[in-house]
């Protein structure tokens, strides 16, 4: 199950975490963050020690919501220590979520970093398979 967290408890749970967090925004009316949901469970078993996942309902957190300048949902953030290292939007499939999330998974659960075709990892860009991946290099955000 996925941790939900919510404006009150976000500086905690995720902004202050020791290990990287993926933060998935979604919406209980968003019928992709449904279909992606499994795919972030798989994700979260096999990375649970190395990369925390938690979800944020964006209709309730509309401050959260507004801070990281959601345009569509879902969307996931990859935070690490307060910084806005990786953005995730604008999926057309499963598969082009997958293959993100592989990405992160080979760059988190490893010692080295690893490079990953059509994966670019010090700027904007997008992924062989169509998905939109930021790379922001010092985002931080405190609520």
């Amino acid at each position: 199950m996925v941790l939900s967290v919510s404006e009150r408890t976000f500086i905690q749970e995720v902004l202050e975490s020791p290990v990287p967090v993926l933060v998935n925004f979604e919406a209980p009316w968003c019928s992709l963050c449904r279909i992606i949901h499994p795919l972030l469970l798989q994700f979260q078993n096999q990375c649970s020690d190395e990369i925390k996942l938690v979800g944020v309902n964006a209709d309730q957190n509309f401050k959260l919501s507004n801070t990281y300048r959601l345009t569509s949902l879902p969307t996931l953030l990859l935070i690490e220590k307060g910084i806005v290292k990786q953005r995730l939007e604008g999926f057309r499939s499963r598969d082009d979520l997958r293959l993100a999330l592989e990405a992160i998974k080979l760059t988190y659960t490893s010692h080295e970093k690893i490079d990953i075709p059509g994966v670019r990892s010090q700027e904007s860009g997008v992924t062989e398979s169509g998905v939109r991946s930021h790379q922001v290099r010092s985002h931080r955000v405190r609520s």
